[in-house]
């Protein structure tokens, strides 16, 4: 098998690294923003001088493509914008990875029997529109006129943004792939957890992502004066979603069946410190591969919540804001990575992903799998996410290695 060449790896990390906003922390690089725009002609550019034919698809994806022979395609690759304050590896190692394994393929003289693509979905991060996974949700046929039509606090439609980043949304739906064109998926990411640091493990064959699912919750009190109202007589709108946020803590400390929630956005009305809170908004999520977990998390919480409201004599309304199905990786693509890991010499575990991915999106269309690496410290999303220079030579080796042993087959 060729040998993946590490330092022209490592020098594509920290070239599209150049590519972020200076005016945010870390490597910022929203989608839609000046600097992502100017990064996707970057990685253009790197899939053409790897050998590849690049085109851009009506949803804005990068698609460069290896010619092989007849049957359904080969499909790798990942995201290159970012959270706000976001790291360096998040995405970009499953495209420059991906791009890195097509040049050897390439440099090997190697003649796959399958088209192989290299995808670097559009915005795949949560975005000032309410969606993440965009591309792949065009990919996938599961890009809606009603998500298109969805705006952001300027005003404009993520059909606009999209256009202003070389896309088609007026024939959104050439797009989309179909399922007999796709043999397999293959995503390679960084972990963002401990636990292949902590395992002492360079690689993960993801055996599911979690589903999630996301609720708003809206406690509606009566505001009063903080300096008089008795104690006993209030009727506290945030006290009553404190009592919720410590529900989600307890009720996903289940370790068991490793599932989380998290609490993670709070309004408070009217906002003032001596003015007794009458309206409060809460967001939370649970998130597991069990979708049974799931359901009886969310029926528990609604039973807590409300008993919490009664108490305090506050109404509460808990909303679905979303569901999103847990997907279990394909068997005959995770035998195959443990083939292909085995080959080259290396442990692996296998461990689910608590975080979604594109991979999601193009489990409607076939086959998938995941290849993780280590996370430094578990961090990610912050500029401090770092992954080792040797586990990121495991990581794309075993993506090439998967590759090739899936053409084989």
């Amino acid at each position: 098998m060729p040998a993946i060449d590490l330092g022209r790896l490592q020098d594509d990390l920290a070239g599209l690294a150049e590519f972020h906003d200076p005016d945010s922390p870390g490597w910022t690089r929203r989608v839609f923003s000046a600097p992502y725009i100017r990064s996707r002609e970057w990685v253009a550019r790197r899939m053409s001088e790897a050998g590849l034919k690049v085109t851009r698809d009506t949803a804005g994806n990068l698609v460069g493509t290896l010619a092989g022979g007849r049957g359904p395609a080969l499909v790798t690759g990942s995201h290159t914008d970012s959270v706000a304050g976001g790291g360096r590896f998040d995405g970009p190692v499953g495209v420059l990875g991906a791009i890195e394994a097509a040049r050897c393929i390439r440099d090997g003289g190697l003649r796959l029997r399958h088209e192989l693509r290299v995808v670097d979905f559009l915005g795949e991060e949560p975005n000032d529109f309410g969606i993440s996974c965009v591309g792949s949700r065009a990919v996938a046929g599961m890009l809606s006129a009603e998500h298109l039509n969805l705006g952001d606090p300027a005003g404009r439609t993520l059909a606009e943004a999209m256009a202003s980043n070389g896309a088609d949304p007026a024939r959104i739906g050439e797009a989309a792939w179909t399922p007999a064109e796709v043999g397999a998926f293959v995503e390679l990411h960084i972990e963002q957890g401990p636990v292949l640091e902590h395992a002492g493990v360079p690689l993960g064959v993801v055996s599911g992502i979690a589903g999630i699912e996301r609720v708003l919750m809206t406690f509606t009190g009566q505001a009063d004066h903080a300096g008089t109202m008795p104690m006993d007589a209030r009727h506290d709108a945030l006290c009553a979603a404190a009592d919720a946020v410590l529900a989600v803590e307890s009720l996903a400390m289940d370790q068991g069946h490793g599932g989380v929630g998290t609490a993670g956005r709070i309004e408070a009305l009217p906002g003032a410190l001596n003015v007794v809170p009458d309206h409060v908004r809460l967001w939370a999520e649970f998130r597991n591969t069990d979708v049974s977990w799931l359901e009886a998390r969310r029926g528990r919480l609604e039973e807590t919540v409300l008993d919490a409201a009664r108490r305090r004599g506050v109404t509460v309304a808990i909303e679905t804001l979303s569901r999103t199905e847990p997907i279990v990786a394909s068997d005959s693509i995770r035998a195959a990575m443990a083939d292909a890991i085995a080959g080259l010499g290396l442990d692996s575990m296998a461990l689910p992903s608590g975080a979604g991915h594109d991979t999601v999106q193009m489990a409607k269309l076939g086959q998938v799998g995941m290849l993780f690496i280590p996370s430094a410290g578990g961090r990610s999303h912050c500029p401090e996410e770092w992954t080792a220079p040797e586990h990121l030579e495991a990581g794309v080796a075993a993506l090439l290695a998967t590759l090739l042993f899936l053409d084989a087959q």
